[in-house]
């Protein structure tokens, strides 16, 4: 069923997500939330994904999400858990709240703690912070408990809005619970409950990171998993409704990280799903590169923004395809620390591929360019997360007992559908970072990827090092 306006053309409908730093320590920047809100439900219904909001603890930031964590952890180690610090950030947040709302927002902050704690407690009984005990946890101390305690937020200031209760939850997951995947089929069966809600209010507010098995059981996606709830909202409405996502963050995509790169920064005014999904894999915090993934997957087409909350008129627009080319065909320059070269034959790389696609264990890996020593075909993977291969180090091997791991490896990472229109970007960049002292160790460039990958020793600053290198040599290549 679409849902059309009485020009019979389809109801706007934007899926605005809120990440921690949106809402500030302790609420601190909800203000520019509903004034956010206020506009973008002007010509549109709005479904508001929250993260769990930070809060400030001995002078410094924390999620509240870690916080449950190290409870948990606490728990395991016969440390009777504690959620006082959860509690204060809530009443501090709570004091936006009218003395209308007042009242039932305290029932509900006490309503959910209660179960994250009987979570805790349960892990502190069993010396185990795992599965459905974990996700409990996390999901009524955060994602949750933010969306109900925004929904009354909202309401004090004249919005008409309500909050999806978790008995309705629309994202259905799979029953790996600690970093599930989202089942379209059947959240699409259990709408019925967020579609009457979108009909009836303004805004809708819901959980970002949190999912539910068929059988009723809490799950949660990894973390940053709050895009993906997002991205999951916007494949079970787009035909129901216009649909488009908007991420609120501090600031619109710029070329470089701002925390690394100080000078000469440009903004990028847009990119294509496949550039900001490279742009996530490889470092940049853009958006779950998962998220654009499963946008993919399920064939739809629809825009993306990514908008600076503080000054709203700062836009990056994310495009399937993108018609107009704009600004610099090198979009990006990123780094990631931490990664790890699996080198294995390559009549064995397939078995192993098929086993990670299907049991969808791992998708942050990038195949890099095989080669040929002592007559021998060998394949190379090159892992995001040099964790998640020393966790899972016998099951790699299990493929090729005479496979080989190299860890301490750092990528840094020129990205852009265009890039062919860049003169000798290849060996330019390389003479870059030779410049800056960095010894490189391998280089990957493929034309129809659209990413030229550098891998160099992941030792002290050389990743920040060569990401300066290059982003400042950018500028003076020519491109056509």
């Amino acid at each position: 069923m679409c849902i059309r306006d009485r020009g019979n053309t389809m109801t706007n409908l934007i899926i605005a997500k809120f990440g921690g730093s949106a809402i500030g320590p302790d609420g601190i920047s909800i203000p520019q939330i509903i004034e956010r809100i206020n506009s973008l439900k002007k010509d549109s219904k709005v479904i508001a994904v929250f993260s769990a909001p930070l809060t400030l603890h001995n002078e410094k930031k924390r999620s509240l999400t870690d916080v449950v964590l190290e409870q948990g952890k606490n728990a395991e180690n016969g440390i009777r858990p504690s959620l006082d610090i959860v509690k204060i950030a809530y009443q501090k947040i709570l004091q936006m709240v009218n003395e209308d709302n007042k009242k039932n927002c305290e029932n509900v902050i006490d309503i959910h703690l209660k179960k994250a704690q009987v979570a805790l407690d349960d892990a502190f009984e069993n010396k185990e912070f795992a599965d459905e005990t974990r996700s409990k946890a996390l999901a009524f101390s955060g994602e949750i408990l933010m969306a109900h305690v925004m929904n009354y937020i909202l309401r004090s200031n004249q919005i008409k809005t309500d909050a999806v209760e978790f008995d309705d939850w629309p994202i259905i997951t799979d029953n790996n619970i600690e970093s599930t995947n989202f089942l379209r089929t059947e959240s699409n069966e259990r709408m019925g409950g967020i579609l009457n809600l979108v009909e009836n209010n303004e805004v809708v507010t819901i959980g970002g990171f949190i999912g539910k098995t068929v059988e009723g059981i809490t799950t949660t996606y990894e973390r940053g998993g709050s895009d993906r709830t997002a991205a999951d909202l916007g494949i079970l409405f787009h035909k129901k409704y216009d649909t488009s996502i908007d991420f609120e963050k501090d600031s619109s995509v710029v070329s470089a990280d701002p925390k690394i790169i100080e000078l000469g920064l440009r903004e990028v005014i847009q990119l294509s799903y496949n550039e900001a999904r490279l742009a996530g894999m490889f470092g940049m915090k853009i958006l779950d590169p998962i998220a654009i993934k499963e946008i993919v997957e399920h064939g739809v087409d629809m825009p993306i923004r990514i908008t600076n909350i503080k000054n709203p008129e700062k836009i990056t627009i994310i495009k399937r395809e993108l018609g107009e080319h704009k600004g610099h065909p090198i979009k990006i320059v990123t780094g990631k620390e931490n990664c790890a070269i699996f080198r294995i034959e390559t009549n064995s790389i397939q078995k192993l591929l098929t086993s990670l696609e299907k049991d969808r264990r791992y998708s942050e890996f990038v195949i890099l360019s095989p080669f040929t020593k002592d007559g021998v075909g060998l394949s190379r993977i090159l892992f995001l997360d040099g964790d998640y291969v020393k966790r899972n180090e016998k099951y790699l091997l299990g493929f090729d007992p005479l496979a080989t791991i190299t860890y301490n490896r750092g990528v840094i990472t020129l990205i852009g559908d265009e890039m062919w229109r860049v003169q000798q970007v290849a060996s330019r960049t390389s003479a870059k970072i030779g410049e800056s002292g960095l010894n490189i160790l391998n280089m990957d460039a493929q034309e129809e990827t659209s990413r030229i990958i550098i891998v160099v020793e992941d030792a002290e600053e050389n990743i920040k090092k060569a990401i300066k290198a290059v982003h400042e040599g950018i500028a003076e290549i020519n491109f056509i």
